[in-house]
C-alpha cells in the first residue's frame, strides 16, 4: 500500500518484524539502498508523524520511519522488551540491520533523541549526520513538569490513567502558540492506549538522570565531528530552547535554526519552515561524495 504525499514521492506502507515485535513501517525512495535518512519519533509519537517530510527526502534518498515498540501501532508488550535507552537504542539498530540500512543519516525528535544518539555513540562508523529537532545531547537537562509527574509511583500511574481526549489536548497545546492540526492530536491520542501509557512510565522511571547519558554519548561523537543540523520551537516548554546551542559540544554543527513560534513539534506546526532547513542539509548530507581530482 502507499500514500500520496504533497510535493514528494509515494510513501510505502510495509511492517517490520524486529525479534518478534512487529511494527508498522515507512519507506520511500530507493528501497534497496544501504545508506538511508532514518526518522525516529519520541514520545507521544509513531512513524506518522513524518510522512511529509518522509516523501520530500524519498525524492532523492531512501527515507525509513517505523513505531518503536510500545508507541503508535507497534506491539507493546508487558513483558519481553527492555524499556530502556539502552534498550530502544538496542532495538533501533537492530531494526536497521533488518532493513540492510549500513549508513544512517538521523532525524530525531523527543525520546528519539536519547534512543539515535546511544545508538550512534555504540555504532560511531554507522552514523553520517544527524538533524536534532528539540531534542540531541541534553546538557545539564533537568526533567519537564509532566517527566517528574510520571517518574513518581502511584502518582504518575493515576494521573496517566485519567489521561482524556480533552485534557491530552491540552497539554500538546501548551508551548505550541500556533496550536497542532486536530487530526495529528486525534491520531496522537488514539495510539495513547494502556500499553503506550505502560511504556511511557517505565521508560522515564528507568532513564534516571539524563546527564550520564550526555556525557558518554558527548565522548563517543565528539571526536567524530559528525555534521548536523539543529531545528528548535522556541516555545518548547519540555526541552528549553538553550539546549538547541549546546549541540556543538557532539556534532560539527552546520547551522541552529530558531523557529520563534514554534513549540515541541515544529515539523508539524510550521512544515513550511522545518523542510526549508532540514531538505537541503540532508540532499547534502546523502550527496554522493565528489571524485578526488587526478593527480598531475
Amino acid at each position: 500500500m502507499t500514500v500520496e504525499t504533497a510535493g514528494g514521492v509515494p510513501v510505502r506502507q510495509e511492517t517490520i518484524d524486529v525479534a518478534g515485535l512487529r511494527s508498522p513501517l515507512l519507506q520511500a525512495g530507493p528501497h534497496e539502498a544501504s545508506e538511508a535518512v532514518v526518522f525516529v519519533h519520541g514520545n507521544p509519537g509513531s512513524s506518522r508523524d513524518w510522512l511529509p517530510l518522509l516523501g520530500q527526502v524519498g525524492v532523492f534518498a531512501r527515507a525509513v520511519a517505523f513505531d518503536m515498540p510500545g508507541f503508535g501501532r507497534a506491539d507493546k508488550p508487558r513483558e519481553g522488551f527492555d524499556y530502556t535507552v539502552a534498550g530502544y537504542a538496542a532495538h533501533l539498530g537492530a531494526a536497521l540491520a533488518e532493513l540492510g540500512i549500513g549508513q544512517a543519516h538521523l532525524v530525531l525528535h523527543d525520546f528519539g533523541g536519547p534512543w539515535g544518539l546511544a545508538w550512534a555513540a555504540a555504532h560511531p562508523d554507522g552514523l553520517g549526520s544527524a538533524v536534532l529537532l528539540n531534542t540531541g545531547v541534553l546538557t545539564g537537562y533537568r526533567w519537564h513538569y509532566l517527566a517528574r509527574i510520571w517518574r513518581l509511583p502511584v502518582v504518575g500511574d493515576l494521573f496517566m490513567a485519567s489521561a482524556n481526549r480533552s485534557g491530552f489536548g491540552l497539554l500538546l497545546r501548551h508551548g505550541n502558540r500556533r496550536g497542532l492540526p486536530r487530526p495529528f492530536v486525534d491520531r496522537m491520542y488514539a495510539d495513547f492506549d494502556r500499553g503506550t501509557k505502560r511504556a511511557v512510565l517505565r521508560l522515564y522511571r528507568a532513564s534516571g538522570d539524563t546527564a550520564g547519558l550526555s556525557s558518554s554519548v558527548t565522548a563517543a561523537l565528539e571526536p567524530l565531528r559528525r555534521p548536523a543540523l539543529v531545528v528548535w520551537g522556541a516555545r518548547d516548554p519540555y526541552i528549553p530552547v538553550e539546549q538547541a546551542h549546546r549541540q556543538g559540544r557532539a556534532f560539527a554543527v552546520t547551522d541552529v535554526v530558531i523557529l520563534p513560534d514554534s513549540g515541541h513539534w515544529p515539523f508539524v506546526d510550521d512544515p513550511e519552515a522545518v523542510a526549508a532547513a532540514v531538505l537541503p542539509f540532508l540532499r547534502r548530507s546523502t550527496a554522493p561524495a565528489a571524485p578526488a581530482a587526478p593527480a598531475v
